[in-house]
């Protein structure tokens, strides 16, 4: 007994300096970033011990507790049963670590975290949108035919008039110029104001103005003022560094300063703070709808609309902040409740917001490959259905695997959106590069390295499907076609995944497949 003692010392001490010596060299753990640490222990290193051949990353909203329990009772709990899957698939909800501060009715947006930073709002009264310097010589009679100026409704407002400047030559005004107010990306102006020697409006300060036929611009209004001479010479214009911008409190915003010509342009933002020159500095490109060299050749009045409504919005804030913050304390603990009984979820370092969705993402590649072995990696969205035994079945059919690969069903030539929920001003081009409708698709494990080894680099669009797009077009990975991804909210049999629905129709959607084996037959039958 003895001699087998002695001859087993050695190599459990040999086995225990291995393991001593792998736990050195494996990575942390990931940081504690919210609710659950990640749903993994901080206190333990993440080795890699189990392999999977997919993990399944589900984009989730913090409060969209409904639809996580939907998926855990209908095509994840499948998965789980399943005698040969269950061994084969890791699943994920992806979740931001934090909520947003701001509260929804204080955002500029609702996709967003920026507050709504209005203060001290200007009302029942005209305001004049631009102040100029009293010194002249920023203001000269240029080349430019056509002078642009862009900006962003905050608070609803009424434009009355539309201004040009005017000559100060004792000849009066002797100009030809038609002034237009544009919607983003509409191609009839809203109104029009033409001044011409006989009749150049009314005179205010270093302005003509003429009335316009008065609309209620509503929060997040976006739009152009197009100044175009009809004369042979230029516009008397002036550089937007050069004004400065009375906002009303906060109520608008000049979004963008861009000029280019040709192939070459300077880029500039301004961002505009009440009653202070503009200063130009890193920033956006240009709107498409964008006309001629932006400056300003005139200016606009405008009224502050609803403002009874706005000073008891801004009156009762302090009270909507104490209670929102109130609600994410609670939204939080259920949150690490949730985690610890269903150990699915993966709080990824931050605020869980629409515009943060491709952050998400770039996150969630992050913590797979630093605490996971796999294969594949497929990404969805909780308002979807997903038919993984399809998935799986098409892989073997169609051999869909191999390096550099990306399964899904690709929209080209995808218009840019200028306005709205999936607006993009930083994407210069009209269309985005070929992306994979985000209900669902498949990339390679060589792939999601590469994004999680640049994410840091990578910049982040306003959708994590374009954004997907776009940093693929950098590695140009072997794309393969599959409309079964569907990218509308459709029923099709041999579907793999469709977007859109609510939690009811989840459910009754894999009741149907699990009472027929195909959802989009079954309905009929039962009828």
């Amino acid at each position: 007994m003895r001699n087998w003692l002695v001859l087993l010392c050695p190599c459990v001490l040999g086995a225990a300096l291995h393991l001593w010596h792998l736990w050195l060299r494996s990575p942390p753990p990931p940081r504690a970033s919210g609710p659950g640490a990640a749903g993994q222990s901080a206190l333990f290193p993440q080795w890699k011990f189990s392999h999977y051949d997919v993990v399944v990353g589900v984009l989730s909203a913090r409060n969209n507790h409904e639809l996580r329990n939907v998926i855990r009772n209908t095509w994840l709990k499948h998965l789980l049963q399943h005698p040969t899957l269950s061994q084969r698939v890791l699943v994920k909800f992806i979740i931001g670590a934090r909520g947003c501060e701001v509260p929804v009715e204080d955002r500029e947006d609702p996709y967003s975290c920026r507050l709504l930073n209005i203060t001290n709002p200007v009302l029942n009264q005209e305001i004049e949108a631009f102040n100029f310097p009293e010194d002249t010589s920023s203001s000269r009679l240029s080349e430019d035919q056509v002078v642009s100026v862009s900006f962003r409704v905050l608070y609803p407002i009424v434009i009355t008039s539309l201004g040009v400047f005017y000559d100060a030559s004792d000849l009066g005004f002797q100009r030809n110029i038609t002034v237009k107010l544009y919607q983003a990306e509409q191609e009839e102006a809203l109104f029009v104001a033409r001044f011409s020697p006989p009749s150049c409006g009314i005179q205010v300060n270093k302005l003509w103005y003429k009335p316009v036929e008065q609309f209620i611009l509503p929060e997040s209004f976006e739009g152009t003022i197009v100044w175009e001479s009809q004369d042979l010479h230029g516009l008397l214009s002036r550089n937007l560094h050069r004004v400065t911008v009375n906002d009303g409190g906060g109520v608008l915003r000049v979004i963008t300063a861009v000029s280019y010509r040709g192939f070459e342009y300077a880029q500039w933002k301004v961002l505009l703070s009440r009653c202070t020159t503009v200063r130009a500095g890193e920033g956006t490109l240009p709107h498409e709808f964008m006309e001629g060299v932006e400056g300003v050749a005139g200016g606009f009045i405008y009224t502050v609309q609803e403002g009874d409504a706005l000073l008891r919005s801004l009156h009762s804030r302090p009270q909507r902040l104490s209670n929102h913050i109130q609600d994410l304390r609670v939204e939080d603990a259920l949150l690490q409740e949730e985690s610890s009984i269903y150990d699915d979820i993966v709080f990824v370092d931050v605020v869980d917001t629409y515009r943060n969705v491709p952050a998400k993402l770039l996150n969630f590649y992050r913590w797979t490959v630093e605490t996971t072995s796999f294969g594949l990696l497929l990404k969805t969205d909780d308002d979807c259905y997903i038919d993984l035994e399809a998935v799986f079945n098409r892989i073997a059919q169609k051999n869909l695997n191999g390096p550099n690969f990306w399964w899904g069903n690709f929209r080209l030539n995808w218009a840019v959106d200028r306005t709205g929920k999936w607006q993009e001003l930083e994407y210069p081009s009209p269309a985005y590069p070929a992306f994979a409708c985000g209900s669902g698709y498949v990339i390679s494990k060589d792939i999601v390295d590469w994004l999680a080894g640049n994410s840091g680099r990578l910049k982040t669009y306003q959708g994590e499907d374009v954004s997907m797009g776009i940093w693929m077009a950098a590695i140009g990975p072997k794309r393969h076609q599959d409309s079964l991804w569907l990218c509308e909210k459709t029923c099709e049999t041999g579907m793999l995944s469709s977007p859109q629905y609510s939690p009811q129709e989840l459910s009754r959607l894999w009741e149907l497949k699990e009472m027929c084996g195909d959802p989009c037959q079954c309905e009929a039958k039962v009828q």
